[in-house]
């Protein structure tokens, strides 16, 4: 049985789709079977995997969460080997509305990833940078969360934030929720802040917290405009390391939850 993962944090501009865009391609590279599902309503994950989010006729996530397909089956897309997604568009964004009144609306997304969960090793899923019903969603439908964090001075308390409704989803929604860990972004060698954020955080935190540390890279930021995972974009710069290396960790991470 494969492992849901939501990619989340409240803050915006954290490296969280390119963490979830890279990491699912990282682990598809290693012979994993991944798919990605976008729940952005930007599509953001959906044109870094050079799809075309504007395409007539896409069944994107607000199809599949509004019930106007058959099967979740019809949502998905082959990128290439071990790696799928479901896609999604600025039409992801109307959700919000459409299911208020519905009974349980943050209760859709688990029971349609639950269908094909035994198909896939790891399913990720990139949020949306608010705690809206979507990304509420997300989080109900996965067995535990990757927190990616900017190394810079408010992180300390976003982080706070997303764990009092984290904690509170699981109270309330989702016992079973585990913390997959925190996975350190856009770290920057040439200040102190970076280091210091960094000791900070462990120092505050009982959880886990991954060793690969994702630095600034130039080509990071690139690759999505070029629809490109890092991988495709340029194998061999520190970008496509330092996720190789994650995505090690996070496999091993994984068996112990």
């Amino acid at each position: 049985m494969g492992q849901i993962v939501s990619v989340t944090n409240q803050k915006g501009g954290v490296g969280k789709t390119t963490t979830a865009v890279n990491l699912s391609a990282a682990l598809a590279s290693k012979g994993r079977k991944v798919l990605l599902v976008d729940c952005d309503p930007q599509g953001n994950a959906t044109t870094g995997l050079g799809i075309d989010k504007r395409k007539q006729g896409l069944n994107t996530t607000y199809q599949l969460l509004i019930g106007a397909v058959d099967d979740v089956k019809d949502c998905i897309i082959e990128i290439y080997e071990n790696l799928s997604l479901i896609p999604a568009n600025e039409h992801l964004s109307g959700t919000e509305v459409e299911l208020i009144g519905i009974d349980k609306n943050w209760y859709i997304l688990k029971p349609e990833l639950d269908k094909i969960k035994g198909n896939y090793d790891f399913i990720i899923i990139d949020c949306l940078p608010s705690l809206s019903i979507l990304t509420i969603n997300a989080i109900v439908a996965a067995d535990s969360i990757l927190i990616p964090i900017q190394c810079e001075y408010y992180a300390m308390e976003g982080l706070a934030h997303l764990m009092k409704s984290v904690n509170l989803i699981k109270k309330k929604i989702n016992p079973s929720l585990d913390i997959n860990g925190i996975l350190f972004t856009m770290y920057d060698t040439r200040t102190n802040l970076s280091k210091e954020v960094v000791e900070t955080i462990k120092e505050n935190i009982n959880f886990y917290t991954y060793e690969t540390v994702i630095p600034r890279n130039v080509r990071l930021a690139e690759a999505p405009s070029h629809g490109m995972t890092i991988f495709q974009y340029d194998p061999c710069s520190i970008g496509a390391e330092r996720y190789s290396e994650m995505a090690a960790e996070f496999i091993k991470r994984s068996k112990s939850l």
